[in-house]
Formats: structure tokens, sequence, C-alpha cells
């Protein structure tokens, strides 16, 4: 009888529910919190789309690139950076979600539950990149004003593209929002780092012209792979500066690399007080 009595007076023990049902979760809770806010969606297409047509409209004839037979005009070469700007917006904003879950106690609420850190990782990121890669395959409607009209394959191409673009900077957004405490130091990071990283990797510019110490910083940029990919998907006859599978080969490893950051990220200690 005490023995029966100790047993049901013993503390239930935590059992943790796995990874994949809290990370589906999260990941669910991310698409309706999205799309739940009309104007984030409205702004995230919007903005890329003034940028193309604003841009490439002022350049106009005045920039050519490829042979002199089959030269291309600027809002032609500039589509594809414009599809990854908005891969880019999407997936860094919204990991701004990090942040206010912190401020709003739901962090804290996933944190103590038996739900392992490499869950909260994958859901978020999960969604981030659902979004984002969503987002810039519906940009993909106006492919045939940029001269391309895709064949299933190509289409099929561009998604695996788009979402290792989306999951790598989808990982990198949670990094650097996991330790922020505020809105505006998130925003400081994006202008000072995600901005250039966009600006050197060939959306604006070819690789041939740029000055040497500017072609190095492009090289070493992972997004420069990125555009590359799309741009040999999207236009075939176009001069590639690398392969498609070298490039979808450092996409991968980028992907893997930002992912485990922010893995580690996650996991690390913090000695900072809960708010």
């Amino acid at each position: 009888m005490a023995t029966q009595t100790a047993v049901l007076s013993r503390p239930a023990v935590p059992v943790s529910t796995g990874v994949l049902l809290p990370a589906y979760t999260l990941w669910w809770r991310e698409i309706v919190r999205f799309y739940r806010q009309k104007t984030r969606v409205v702004g995230v297409l919007a903005s890329p789309l003034v940028f193309w047509i604003v841009i490439g409209s002022g350049f106009g004839t005045s920039f050519r690139s490829g042979t002199a037979s089959g030269q291309q005009h600027y809002m032609d070469y500039f589509y594809p950076g414009v599809l990854v700007m908005i891969v880019l917006f999407t997936s860094i904003f919204t990991m701004m979600s990090v942040i206010e879950d912190r401020k709003e106690g739901f962090l804290l609420s996933v944190l103590v539950a038996p739900v392992p850190r490499s869950a909260i990782v994958l859901g978020k990121v999960l969604g981030g990149t659902t979004l984002s890669a969503v987002q810039g395959m519906i940009f993909l409607v106006f492919a045939p004003f940029a001269g391309v009209h895709l064949d299933p394959v190509q289409i099929l191409l561009v998604g695996v593209v788009v979402f290792l673009v989306s999951f790598a900077l989808t990982a990198l957004g949670f990094a650097i929002a996991w330790p922020m405490d505020s809105t505006q130091a998130f925003h400081g990071i994006i202008n000072l780092f995600l901005i250039p990283l966009w600006l050197l990797s060939g959306a604006l510019f070819p690789m041939s012209g740029a000055s040497g110490w500017i072609r190095a910083l492009m090289y070493i940029n992972p997004l420069t792979y990125g555009v590359e990919a799309l741009r040999t998907l999207l236009y075939p006859s176009m001069l590639a500066t690398f392969s498609l599978q070298a490039a979808m080969g450092i996409l991968v490893l980028f992907s893997l690399v930002m992912f485990g950051v922010a893995f580690l990220m996650a996991n690390r200690r913090s000695t900072r007080p809960a708010a």
C-alpha cells in the first residue's frame, strides 16, 4: 500500500513529444500568422515589383548584357535579382517573429515545454522558408514580361533553387534574431549586412564589369550563386559565369551551414534573465 501511494505521489517527468509534431505546429503558426496580416502579403510582392519596373525602366536600353546578336534588356537581366529580393525580404523579416514571440512570452512557453530545441529551429525556419518560397514562385507570373517562358522542368528547378535560397536566408535570419530583444536592432543589422549581400549578388550588375575587389566579394557571396542559378534557368541562352550544378551545390552547402548556425544559436546557454 505504501509503495502504491509513493508511486501515485511521484511527480510526473516531462516526456519529449519528439521533433516532427512541434516543428509542424510552429510551421503552421508561421503560415497562419503571416497571411492574417494582409499588408505584409501586399508589401512583400508590391515593393520588389515597383523596384523592377522603376529601376528596369530607368536603365532601359542604356544597359545591355550578352553578345551583340543577343543583347538583353535591363528589365530582363534584373528579373532574377528581383525574385531573390522577394525571397530575401520575406525570409529575413518573417524571422522578426522570433523577437515578437519573446516579448509576448510565447517563446518562453515553448522553451520550457518538453520540446527539443531542434524542433523550434526546424519549425520556425521551415515556416519562413515556405512563405518566402511561395511568394517567390508567385512572382513567376510576371516572367513572360521579362521574356521568360518556362516549361514544367524549368519551373521545378527554379522551385528547388528558390527553396534553397529561402531556407538559407531564413536560417540566417533566425540566427540573427535569436539573441536580439528589439526589432530596431534587427533592422540595423539587416540594413548593414543583408542589403549589401543582395547588392553584391549580381542582381543589379554583372560580375564581369565589376572592379577587382568587388568581383572578389561577389565570388565569396553565396547569394551570387542563387542569382546565377536562377538566371541560368530563366535564360538558358545567356552565357553563365558558373555551371548550374556548381551553383546549386554551393546553395546546398550554404543552407546546411546556416541551419547549423541557427541550431547552435538556439542551443547556446544564455545568462540573460528571462523577460
